[in-house]
This record gives C-alpha cells, structure tokens and sequence, in this order.
C-alpha cells in the first residue's frame, strides 16, 4: 500500500481486531470506525511525547468510550507509550498492561479510566478547567508554562448519558475554548440502531450549550477531520466534532451492525477485513514503514517538551519564586506545616461540623493557594467557599471558587480530572443525600485513588423539617461499601480538622460527612482521629463495663450516656469512630487496646443504616440507627422520636451489661 496514512489507518483497525479476536471478547467495532479520527488526533494534533508520558504542558486525550479500549492500545503501541506487541496479546489477560478498559495509573498514556459512558465527557470538561485556573496563576508575557489542549472522543452511548448534558452545558457557560469532542457518530448501539431511543439533533443541543459546532462530512476521511481539529482551535468556545462514521469499517459480514459492537468479528471475518483494507494476513503484523510513521509524530513531541524545557529554564531565572511553586504544585504537595500550627486545630462553642469544615477550608487557603473548589449550588449551605478566593468563570480564570451549577454528577467527574490534571488540591460539595446522585464519580475516584475531597453536609435526620427525601439513611453503609474511600463523619471542630488533614495526606479520596446542627467542642478529641477511632472518653476501671460507640453528632448522646451510667454503677468507655477505614487500617494491638476482646457488652449508635457498626458491636452488643427513613419535623423531635438520645444508650448498655 503506497498511502502511508491509510495504512497506519487501516494496521490500527486490523490490530484492534486482532486483539478482540485473541482475547475473545471485547469490542472491535468502534476502534474500526474510529481509528481514522483517532489517527488525525494523534499523528498530525496532538501535543505529546511519548518518552515523557507525564510532561506536565501536554495535551490531555480521553477516550470516553472506554469499552474502545483496543483502539487506544493500539495508538500507544504505534507511538511508543511502550506497550509492546506482547502487550497487545495479553488483551483483557490477568496482569496485562491492556485491560478491557483504560486504567488510570496502570498503562503509560493512559489519562483517566473510563469504561462508564459519559463520564469520559466530564473528565475532559475538568482537565480544559484545570489548564485555564494553572495558566491564570503561572503564565507570564513571553512564557506559557501552561499552555495545552484537550481532546476526548466519545459516542452515541456517551451523548445518551446525562452526565455528559451536565458537563458540556457548565463547559459552554464557561467557554472553554482548548477544550474538542470527537463525536463518534455511527448511529449503533448494543440493541440495535440508535434511532429506536435517540433521534435528537446532537449538534443543535451542542449549538444551545454554547459549543462551536463542526459537522465532519465523512468521518472515514482524515483529512476532514484533521481540517476540523485545526478549526477548532480558532475558536473562543468549546468544540464539538461530529464525526459520521461505519462501526465495524471493513468487515463486509458486520460493518453497520450492532454485532460489530461487542464481540469478536470472527477469525474469517478478520482475515476478509485484512485482505480488503490490504493488510497482513498473519495478525499482530506492522509494516516497519508504519512504526516509522507513527515515530516522526513522537519526534515532534519529544521537541516540544524539549522546548518547553529550554523555555522553563528561562522562566526559573525570570520567576524563580514561582517555578518553585510551579514544581511544588505539580509534585502534588500540600502545605506541609500547615496543621502545625495548633491554631487550626482550635474551635471553640457549639458548632455545626459543616462550619468547621468551613474554617478549615478557609484557614487552608490562606497556606495553600492551589486548593480550589465549589459546590453543587449549595455553597452557602456547604460552607464551601473560599472567602476573597473569587469566583472563577469565563471572564475570571484566576478564580478559586468553582461554580457547578445543579450538575452534581458532572461535579464530581469534573473534579476527578482537575485532581488527575495535576497541580491543583480539589474539593467538591453538596448535601451529603445527593451523593446518590455522583456516586459512580466517586467510585471512580477510588478506583484511581485521587486524593480529592467530598464535603457533604446535612448529614442525617438532623436535615429536619426538609423531611424524608433530604434525610441521609443508608447513605453512610453505601459510602463505607466502596474501597478506598474514606469516609469520616467528625464529632467536632478538631475531628474535623483532622478529617481535612486525612483528606489532603492518605493519597486516596475523602468523604467528610458533616452536621448542619450545631455540635459541642470536646477537650480531649484531636489528633488521634487520624486513626479513625480512639479512645474520647474512658472508664475509671481499667476494663471498662462496656463500650460505647459514635460517630458524628451521636458522640454527644454517647457522652451523656456515660455520665448517667456512672449514677447507675456502670463504668463505660466512650469510643469515638470518626472513620471506620482507617480505624480498621490500625495494628491490631491498636485496635484491641480501643476495643479490647474481654469487653463483649457493646453500643453503637449512629444516625443511619445500622449494618456497618455490627462487625464492632459483635453477637452480644446493640446497634442504636435507623433502618427505615425519617420524617419532616424539627431536629430535636426527630432526633427524639426515632431514638437517638442518651436515655436511649442507657437502656441498651443495661440490656448488654445486664446490670
């Protein structure tokens, strides 16, 4: 073949083909209609250097349709992201560098894990956010630190989602300008032809968000799409790209069918669609010339970092202060003598946990310039905002407080990537009920293990006459449920602080789960809930009569509760568990020394879902929660009539004490 573009063109199809053949599953169609969009993308567009996979000013590519995962291996094997061709074979294999879909941290080039439609979307909405807040800070006349696109390819299933309405509508208010989405627009879902549940005009929707809108004539021409990338960046809006395209292109037995989607072609099929699109016949084959090929665009990215080096150089003896903090920023650091200072750990009165939380981020700020975020357009009520922080927006990039509008889903993918993006401390909020509403976000979040931050407020039935469906029940279990991520609920000012310290040090996501009601300030609680539970109060006998348990605003009835106790003859401790994570990340002699074996009589209470706290209370305790949901009435009734009070915990640790 003399065309040495159609034939990386048409090696990338045949090799995510073959890679879906070996593995047995998997899903060939959308790289073959693709991989023409995706060579323009990354042979003749893209800013990237292969041989620094993390240089901090290049492009960020998404490719929202994660299950397309063959075609994104295929493009990092031909441009020397490393993966090798035995890479290539393991596809979907145990302990393979090519999983079934993208994993951030695992595959070189690899920039988000994406797999659950839409999400992709969002991620490349916060990555366009992140350049322009980092830009606002560092660049300088004559030297563009940061200075770097974004592009993510998506599908019919990705534009379905809601969650990528979300995104593109806070991205067109926004008017995020680096910001390009490749439509992949082959009209074929797994059921069939996209006409049976979605027949919407998608660029007119786009054109309403405030998107540039470029309609590719024929998806299969990458010269049209390389025409289009180019547009795109004349613009001062978003752009989307609407690519018409053949899923399945070059398989005559399946091409246009929703069988190319997910399932091998077939050994025949493939062998017919190499011999037609002039391919080698023996799979995982590239011509030399290809490799050649794909290298002349790695050498143009190496040279761009090399000159964006040369230019940092000159920027460090221009602005030395600021290219330390640049390397700071980037490195992930946060101010590491900020909890130092036994100041921010001090609260004083009764106070709602959201409004620590609200001191901290605020005493935070002031140490930590790079910690941004925003709310769900609850701020207010979240205690999220960063005072004379700004509000950033398309006329305000150096602003410091986000504003997602009521988009909480899209809030959270959004934040993910700013965390991936690098150089920024992010943190996000709504009341904690709406988590439902992000929670594939958040177990993104884990899955990748961002250090980025949920605060989450109105905690419980302590929401009050909002009633029912604002009330949190089994909100707490399903949160705990996910690995790695921590959630902590604090009882008090210290706690959360200490909450905030967790978040921005464990290197994992945080949920900090806070009251709107205001709570007391304890003397002895602080630093030791970093081990999720400790000690609060303890028992004048060395081996306690039982053990009380809480978390949040339930340590106060608990600490009631010790005090009648005593009048009764019966010596409690009172454990505090602001996070059960890392509780149960303590030694084991840690945790026998809070929870000793000898001490079977045990009571837990917590306003939610009873189920996390058996595996502490055992057979022979009691857990006080609520296993159904609330009801619309002032705090204090509620809090009353489903049990939550001290008298209540009185009479349980009688019941397990038998005293």
């Amino acid at each position: 073949m003399s065309d040495i573009h159609e034939q990386t063109i048409n090696t990338i199809r045949i090799l995510s083909a073959d890679m879906v053949q070996k593995a047995k599953s998997g899903h060939p169609g959308a790289p073959m209609g693709m991989a023409p969009l995706a060579y323009a993308l990354y042979q003749h567009t893209l800013k990237a250097n292969p041989r620094d996979a993390k240089w901090a000013d290049r492009d960020r590519f998404v490719l929202s349709s994660g299950h397309a995962s063959a075609l994104l291996y295929s493009l990092l094997h031909l441009y020397g992201y490393g993966l090798t061709m035995d890479d290539l074979k393991q596809f979907r294999q145990w302990g393979s560098l090519t999983p079934g879909h993208p994993e951030y941290n695992h595959t070189a080039g690899v920039e988000t894990t994406t797999g659950p439609l839409g999400q992709g979307v969002a991620n490349a909405v916060g990555f366009a956010i992140a350049e322009t807040m980092l830009a606002a800070h560092f660049n300088r006349e004559g030297f563009p630190v940061v200075d770097h696109r974004t592009y993510a390819v998506c599908g019919d299933g990705c534009m379905m989602e809601g969650i990528s309405s979300e995104a593109a509508s806070l991205a067109g208010t926004l008017k995020l300008d680096k910001l390009t989405l490749l439509y992949d627009d082959n009209e074929i879902s797994i059921e069939g032809n996209t006409d049976i549940a979605f027949r919407e005009d998608v660029g007119a929707r786009f054109l309403a968000y405030g998107w540039d809108v470029i309609r590719v004539k024929d998806g299969n021409d990458w010269t049209q799409v390389c025409a289009a990338l180019e547009q795109a960046k004349t613009t001062d809006k978003p752009t989307l790209i609407i690519c018409p395209t053949v899923i399945g292109y070059g398989c005559d037995a399946k091409a246009g069918t929703p069988s190319a989607h997910g399932e091998p072609l077939g050994e025949e099929n493939v062998l017919s669609a190499a011999r037609k699109l002039g391919m080698p016949e023996t799979p995982f084959t590239v011509d030399p010339q290809v490799y050649a090929h794909c290298g002349e665009a790695a050498a143009r990215g190496a040279a761009a970092e090399e000159a964006w080096q040369a230019m940092m150089q000159r920027y460090r003896a221009a602005y030395p202060a600021l290219a330390d903090e640049f390397d700071a920023w980037m490195a992930g650091l946060p101010a590491q003598h900020a909890f130092d200072d036994e100041q921010i750990w001090a609260f004083e009165g009764k106070m709602a946990t959201r409004a620590t939380s609200g001191e901290m981020i605020n005493r935070l700020a002031k140490v930590m310039p790079n910690l941004v975020g925003g709310s769900a357009d609850l701020a207010p009520s979240n205690k999220t905002n960063i005072k004379n922080g700004g509000d950033y927006s398309a006329e305000n990039r150096a602003g410091r407080n986000l504003h997602f509008g009521v988009r909480e889903h899209a809030m959270a993918a959004i934040c993910n990537a700013m965390a991936l993006h690098g150089g920024l401390q992010v943190f996000c909020g709504t009341f904690f009920v709406f988590s439902d509403y992000m929670k594939h976000a958040m177990r993104l979040s884990a899955i990748m293990k961002l250090p980025l931050t949920y605060v989450l407020t109105h905690d419980s039935i302590g929401v009050g006459e909002d009633g029912l469906t604002h009330e949190p029940i089994e909100q707490l279990a399903g949160l705990r449920a996910i690995p790695d991520l921590l959630v902590f609920r604090p009882a008090d000012g210290k706690e959360t602080a200490a909450g905030w310290y967790a978040a921005l040090h464990c290197g994992l996501p945080t949920a900090l789960v806070l009251t709107r009601q205001n709570l007391p300030q304890y003397e002895d609680s602080g630093k030791d809930a970093l081990r999720g539970g400790y000690i609060l109060s303890d028992s004048v006998k060395a081996t306690p009569d039982v053990i009380l348990m809480a978390s949040g605003s339930e340590v106060e009835q608990v600490m009631a509760a010790q005090t009648a106790l005593r009048e009764k003859g019966i010596d409690a401790r009172v454990v505090s568990m602001p996070c059960m994570e890392l509780f149960d990340r303590q030694d084991a002699e840690y945790r026998a020394n809070v929870l000793p074996d000898g001490v079977r009589a045990r009571v837990a209470m917590e306003a939610g879902a009873t189920m996390p706290w058996y595996k502490y209370v055992g057979l022979d305790g009691e857990v006080l929660g609520i296993d159904h949901y609330g009801a619309s009435a002032p705090a204090a009734r509620l809090f009353e009539e489903f049990g939550f009070t001290a008298e209540a915990v009185v009479a349980a640790a009688q019941r397990v004490t038998g005293k």
